[in-house]
């Protein structure tokens, strides 16, 4: 079975190729398919920011390993007991990568994204077949494409964004980073009835998309000094909501300056994990009462992000696609950040 794996691990932009994370096409056996298990002929699969990261090593997986978890396909096969969501073979189907156990501590605590045993179902959807368990399977509507379904997950993501900010009609927020999550989270902000909404993005064309989806101001922080432009647009008084989305070590330690008296920021990206950041306890916990969190996956997210998938504006993220045997080019143009997103086509599907 062809699969997208990481062969190598390391920076996959360091300039020494014998230093360099490598991705390859490989062949590897096709997982064993459990009576409550749902078989996928995956149609696309999208490349994450974090599958590079993932390259680097930042697991400590022992390559070869598989990569890919934004799925969409059709059902192939169904477990015997795979009967609870009504599947069929031949349904047109979108994923989430993760199964949440739902009987350790943390399941039963309504904090799924802690699931003890998660990590079993931890499969490479970038490849010709991928078999998930039922739960983590859902079944598209009937007008919506399969490249718009694999990026159901991405859009759970923006949902579970939308959950830790707890919006409120009318606050005003600030999104740093214009990749993919970051302007899927823009337009739900759109939708939530989010006002002076702000992008700071240093791409001219991605700040364009974010205008597009609804932004009414741009920062280019290559250019404009960051908290200085805040300001004018909320007559200093900082957003009531700020949002990381770009993982960027050079760009997040300004964002509590940012951040109105008892506002929120969220760190809503993936950062290096040795990276310390400082902060001034006494100025933003103690005395302007900033909510400081971030998240980890989207759990309780996948059912409503399906709702939401007609809803939100997705051509611009489905436009680039690559066959699965150019995988290796795929990662190259995701790492030039040309493109909003982009696909691997794993097997001819439309």
């Amino acid at each position: 079975m062809k699969t997208v794996a990481a062969v190598k691990t390391g920076s996959m932009r360091d300039p020494d190729p014998q230093k360099r994370g490598r991705v390859q096409v490989i062949d590897m056996p096709e997982q064993r398919l459990g009576p409550e298990d749902v078989k996928i002929k995956v149609a696309y699969c999208a490349i994450c920011g974090s599958d590079p990261h993932v390259v680097e090593g930042i697991f400590g997986w022992k390559p070869p390993f598989g990569l890919g978890h934004e799925v969409s396909g059709v059902v192939a096969e169904l477990g015997e007991k795979a009967t609870k969501k009504g599947l069929k073979v031949g349904d047109r189907i979108a994923c989430n990568f993760l199964k949440f156990c739902g009987t350790c501590y943390y399941c039963q605590n309504g904090q799924q994204q802690f699931c003890e045993h998660a990590d079993e179902y931890n499969r490479p959807g970038m490849a010709e077949y991928v078999v998930w368990h039922e739960s983590q399977v859902y079944k598209l509507p009937d007008h919506l494409s399969l490249k718009a379904g694999c990026l159901l997950e991405p859009v759970s993501i923006a949902v579970r964004m939308m959950d830790k900010i707890n919006l409120k009609v009318g606050r005003r927020v600030l999104i740093n980073g214009g990749g993919p999550i970051g302007l899927l989270g823009l337009q739900m902000l759109k939708l939530h009835g989010a006002t002076s909404i702000t992008m700071v993005e240093p791409v001219a064309d991605r700040r364009e998309l974010a205008v597009k989806f609804g932004a009414d101001f741009t920062i280019d922080p290559l250019t404009q000094n960051v908290i200085d432009e805040a300001m004018k647009i909320t007559e200093n008084r900082g957003f009531d909501v700020v949002i990381d989305a770009s993982g960027s070590v050079k760009a997040v330690e300004a964002l509590p300056a940012i951040v109105s008296k008892g506002g929120t920021l969220l760190y809503a990206a993936m950062y290096p994990n040795d990276y310390k950041m400082p902060l001034n306890l006494y100025q933003y916990c103690y005395f302007n009462e900033l909510t400081i969190s971030g998240f980890y996956v989207a759990p309780y997210a996948f059912p409503r992000a399906l709702q939401l998938l007609p809803l939100l504006k997705l051509d611009d993220f489905t436009g680039k696609v690559f066959p699965i045997n150019e995988a290796e080019e795929a990662f190259a143009a995701h790492l030039t950040g040309k493109y909003p997103k982009i696909l691997i086509k794993c097997n001819e599907l439309d």
